[in-house]
């Protein structure tokens, strides 16, 4: 997937934005959170974990998901986020 369809979605920088901020969350938090319905934060979530931003722990039924610390996108797309937040 392209940089530009990864982050078209102004609900998957909400995602990595609040992902960056409290850490490991799971996706009915998240969709709470964001203001969106489950389904849509799960597909939103899968896309991210897909392209390797994300990972994902799975504890019975409940899914947490965080930054892929060893992924290069992610650690952009972190730095990207502190840095926009230091400049605000």
């Amino acid at each position: 997937m392209e940089l530009e369809e990864v982050f078209s979605s102004k609900q998957r920088l909400k995602i990595l934005i609040l992902i960056n901020k409290l850490g490991s969350l799971n996706v009915s938090n998240i969709a709470r959170q964001t203001g969106s319905n489950f389904t849509a934060t799960s597909e939103n979530l899968r896309v991210l974990e897909a392209e390797g931003i994300l990972k994902v722990h799975v504890y019975g039924r409940v899914r947490m998901y965080r930054f892929n610390e060893g992924s290069a996108k992610a650690k952009a797309v972190k730095n990207l986020i502190e840095t926009w937040d230091l400049n605000k």
